[in-house]
């Protein structure tokens, strides 16, 4: 039997998926706690001695690759002109590449900002700047910056393309540099592609510092990109399809985890009402955004303070519990497991508030705008009212009774009347775990991994057959 092995590299559970090419099927899969304070390669070798008890046939593996988020995933610094402008069109190329961009700066640096950048853990800078041909003085004086407080971690430069010989005169034999094309070139549109592969190739030569992990790619066909980043190109993939296998069309990805939540949208976001103007940056087909304050476990306190009992009222009978008890447990105890029901219940509340929350800084806004011809209506970001729809992922959907209750959260409501979150979307789970294999799988057999996603993505409700088209 010839199979691919996925690896999923994440920073508690190491994942091995193992798919018969043949058949299209998925064989097994398992999962470990990932060693890498060690050698993640301790951790992979007991995830794949579970999953080959699992397998009784004679098995060749054809190709090994793999996708990682352990030791916190890839952490980014995006640094722009104008926060509203450059600085978000970096932010989001690193997003798309699967990044977790950990803080954003925007006009000229000073001493302080550096410093506090110097003195941070992040593991790549993305510094833009500038439509081409336009500001110049920014980027440059960034550059300086970033050259005199010897900056030791790669600057990826995705910025005014007329600053680029200058900027490499700054950094030359100071800084770890790359130059790529402009994140955002003209007032009119972004290009986050370049830079999102630029930052994607680095990664990919970074990862293999983590313990042990260069004798994991001895063994590997390659780490291909972050898990996010995986995730991202799964939900492309089903969505678009190829020329010989139809995708699904529009939708979004909700992955609640212990620190974030993290939600990817593929579709341009268009206006679903006529005579809607819009306005601000251009979004891009496949975006996803990062909730650092909405998650389980280790952002647990964080959503209370991003919630408070307005919102989880509408999810919870807040009289039953000692709120502050109750997310201080789960934020001090990040492995605590609820078993009864009243902690299950308060854990799909808590699900229910990051879907809500999260879907609403993902989705755009339509606003009255009052102008000289009377009042318009203008939308910035995506709309995605009509998006057919929502694919739940991460353990509190997957394990639970009633996923469809807590993607319902992210559904569009009075309460809101501005927000463009979907408004009747149909409800999919991803049981099986398989998005960030399926993403890995789509850069060797894209048509593969289409079908296979609409095999193992199911309907909400106990459809085991995959999304009927």
């Amino acid at each position: 039997m010839d199979c691919y092995l996925f690896i999923d590299f994440g920073s508690t559970y190491t994942k091995v998926t193992l798919v018969d090419i043949d058949k299209e099927e998925i064989v097994a899969t398992d999962k470990a706690y990932t060693t890498v304070q060690t050698d993640v390669t301790i951790g992979l070798n007991n995830a794949l001695d579970r999953l080959f008890t699992k397998v009784k046939d004679d098995v060749r593996i054809v190709k090994k690759l793999a996708c990682s988020s352990a030791a916190g995933g890839l952490k980014i610094i995006a640094i722009g002109l104008v926060p509203e402008l450059t600085a978000e069109a970096a932010k989001r190329a690193a997003l798309g590449a699967g990044a977790r961009v950990i803080k954003t700066y925007s006009h000229n640096l000073n001493n302080s900002e550096v410093l506090e950048i110097k003195n941070s853990d992040v593991d790549m800078i993305l510094l833009a700047g500038g439509t081409d041909g336009g500001n110049s003085e920014c980027i440059m004086h960034n550059a300086e910056m970033l050259a005199k407080h010897e900056i030791d971690v790669p600057v990826v430069v995705a910025g005014n393309k007329s600053c680029a010989d200058n900027i490499v005169e700054i950094f030359q034999d100071k800084v770890e540099y790359y130059i790529t094309e402009n994140v955002m070139p003209n007032l009119k549109s972004i290009n986050v592609e370049p830079a999102r592969e630029t930052i994607r190739s680095i990664f990919m030569r970074q990862i293999v510092n983590a313990n042990g992990m260069e004798n994991v790619e001895k063994s590997i066909s390659g780490i291909l990109m972050p898990t996010p980043a995986s995730v991202l190109k799964a939900a492309e993939t089903l969505s678009l399809g190829t020329k010989d296998e139809d995708g699904i069309g529009d939708l979004a990805i909700v992955d609640i985890g212990g620190a974030t939540t993290d939600i990817h949208s593929i579709g341009e976001g268009a206006p679903s009402r006529a005579g809607v103007y819009l306005r601000g940056l251009e979004e891009p087909l496949a975006k996803r955004t990062v909730e650092g304050d909405l998650g389980m476990r280790y952002s647990s306190l964080s959503v209370y303070e991003a919630a408070g009992s307005k919102v989880l009222k509408k999810y919870l009978d807040i009289e039953e519990y000692d709120l502050e008890y109750e997310f201080t447990k789960r934020h001090e105890h990040t492995s605590f497991i609820a078993e009864t029901d009243k902690d299950i219940r308060f854990d799909e509340a808590m699900a229910k508030v990051c879907a809500d929350i999260s879907m609403k800084r993902h989705a755009g806004v339509v606003e009255e705008i009052y102008s000289p011809l009377g009042t318009i209506l203008s939308q910035t970001g995506k709309d995605l009212m009509e998006l057919p729809y929502v694919i739940g992922t991460g353990g509190v959907i997957v394990n639970s009774k009633n996923p469809q209750a807590i993607l319902e959260a992210t559904t569009f409501t009075m309460d809101d009347p501005t927000s463009l979150k979907p408004r009747k979307p149909e409800f999919l789970i991803d049981k099986e775990y398989v998005l960030s294999a399926m993403g890995l799988l789509s850069m060797v057999d894209k048509s593969m991994a289409v079908r296979m996603l609409k095999k193992y993505i199911v309907k909400c409700g106990g459809n085991t057959n995959g999304i009927k088209e």
